[in-house]
């Protein structure tokens, strides 16, 4: 199955060349900012599988902390996905901006203690940081945790 998305604006499309994995939520404050929503759900696909068909041009990105960069279509600010130190061979992306959401269902939470409040808790597995089995981390969680 061929997946694609884009951004607001339409200017940057995208199509995954891989299967998504490891979707789930983010409490983080970064991802709470970025997103401007209380959680971010997001997915991953093997570096060099989330592949840009049009609007390259048009792709910013910030350090958003220590350890990860964040990517986003720089006319309509959509965010697109975050590559982490600690995880070279993986790109994570916002799964809202795939054509069909729906298809990707997040499976987990984390950053659970920055949730906000309000939040609804689902029955979804949740942690307080990252998960245990998270790639690349092994021991070395990277500062700050967001």
């Amino acid at each position: 199955m061929t997946r694609t998305g884009g951004c607001l604006c339409g200017r940057v499309r995208f199509r995954l060349a891989g299967e998504p994995f490891d979707a789930g939520w983010c409490h983080c404050r970064t991802c709470q900012r970025n997103s401007g929503s209380p959680a971010m759900a997001f997915a991953s696909v093997e570096d060099g599988d989330w592949v840009v068909t049009a609007g390259a041009e048009s792709i910013g990105t910030v350090q958003s902390s220590s350890f990860g960069h964040r990517a986003f279509c720089a006319e309509c600010g959509t965010p697109l996905y975050m590559r982490v130190d600690h995880q070279p061979e993986t790109v994570d992306f916002s799964i809202a901006t795939l054509d069909n959401p729906a298809a990707v269902k997040p499976g987990f939470h984390i950053f659970w203690g920055s949730r906000l409040p309000w939040f609804p808790a689902d029955e979804l597995p949740t942690f307080e940081r990252f998960r245990p089995n998270t790639r690349g981390l092994a021991g070395r969680e990277p500062p700050n945790g967001s």
